[in-house]
Order: structure tokens, then sequence, then C-alpha cells
């Protein structure tokens, strides 16, 4: 599986809430925070995301960038991200790779058979695209703990 800690981060390109695409390798040079979330206009993801709003200064002051990724599509992301000002890219995984491709691919969210969103998850990168942090949720309930991933980025400095 990739996205492991040690391991080059695999490059990927998704749409942004603005229907743009976005490669991960345009972040290179920052450390990069991969925020997977299962879905817009949720309570807890509403949550992490904003909280990761709120910590926009501590995070530029890391040198710092956060991505937010689900399998929403650009559309509905666009809603929520302007509904909750959030000031940072959210990325629309809709074909569901980048999920498969780091091992973080939720199967039947809420009992729904079949769906396949985002697993909450955190995986920091260096400013060479290396993984030096992981964190994946027990349940999609669970918020990350986020003095620990400020931890891992101030290592990186």
């Amino acid at each position: 599986m990739a996205g492991e800690v040690g391991q080059a981060a695999p490059d990927f390109t998704l749409y942004d809430s603005s229907n743009q695409q976005r490669k991960l390798s345009e972040f290179r040079g920052k450390n990069v925070v991969l925020a997977f979330f299962p879905g817009a206009f949720t309570g807890v993801c509403t949550t992490e995301m904003c909280t990761f709003r709120d910590q926009a200064d501590q995070l530029n002051s890391l040198n710092a960038q956060v991505l937010g990724i689900s399998v929403d599509s650009p559309f509905s992301q666009k809603a929520w991200a302007e509904q909750n000002n959030l000031n940072f890219p959210i990325l629309s995984d809709y074909n569901r790779q980048v999920v498969n491709q780091y091992g973080v691919a939720f199967q039947n969210l809420a009992g729904m058979e079949g769906y396949v969103a985002a697993n909450r998850a955190v995986v920091v990168l260096d400013k060479d695209g290396i993984v030096r942090y992981r964190w994946e949720a027990p349940s999609p309930v669970v918020e990350p703990n986020y003095d620990e991933i400020g931890e891992a980025l101030r290592q990186l400095s």
C-alpha cells in the first residue's frame, strides 16, 4: 500500500472545489497535510476541516499546506467549503483512485452497501514528498489528534 511512513507519496491529480485540476507535486517544497474525510455536510467532517481552517496561522508558520480529500463531487465540496469559509483546497476523489492508493477507502459507509468513501485519515508529507506521519481513524466518527499532527510538522521544521 502506498503512503506508508518513510515512502515517497505517490503523486496524484484531483479536481478541487473550483473544478480545477490540482497535482500533489505542485505543493513540493512545503510540508503537506493530506486530510482524508468521509463526506461534506456531515458533523465530524465539518468540525475537522474547520479545525484545520482555524489553525491556518500555526500551519503556515510550519510551512504546511492542508489538502482536504473526499469522494464527494467538486460541486458539493464547493458549496460546503464556501459555507464553512475553508481556506485550503478541498479535492474530489470521485473515482476513488487516491483513497484506494493510500489504503483509506471505507467500505459501506453508514451501512450503505457498495458505497465507498474515504475513511478519516491524516498523512503528513515533508517538503520532498516523503510520508513522515500517518494516522487512520478506527471509526469515521473519530477526529485526529491535532496536537500530534502539529508535533509531526514541528519535527520537519
